[in-house]
């Protein structure tokens, strides 16, 4: 594996760790796509730091289970701002 690659990875490892963020914000973050993050934590990490990688897919999974909140809350948002201008 490419240096830069190895230490991408575990850059982008230490990110998702300390923000608890997600696949998409940590690709924004680091300016690659949601499938090279993705590539990244679940296999590229697990050939450099197995524990490392336990630890991202852990997070991960969270933000898996938290999903569906965070977009209901994003409609919710979004109606509520629409009917604010409506009535503005």
């Amino acid at each position: 594996m490419e240096v830069y690659i190895e230490r991408r990875v575990l850059d982008i490892a230490s990110y998702i760790i300390e923000t608890g963020s997600t696949v998409r914000a940590a690709a924004k973050e680091f300016g690659v796509s949601k499938s090279t993050v993705h590539k990244d934590v679940t296999f590229r990490l697990r050939q450099i730091d197995r524990a490392l990688a336990d630890a991202v897919a852990a997070i991960l999974e969270i933000n898996k289970e938290e999903r569906h909140i965070r977009g209901g809350y994003a409609t919710y948002l979004k109606y509520k701002e629409m009917e604010l201008r409506k009535g503005a």
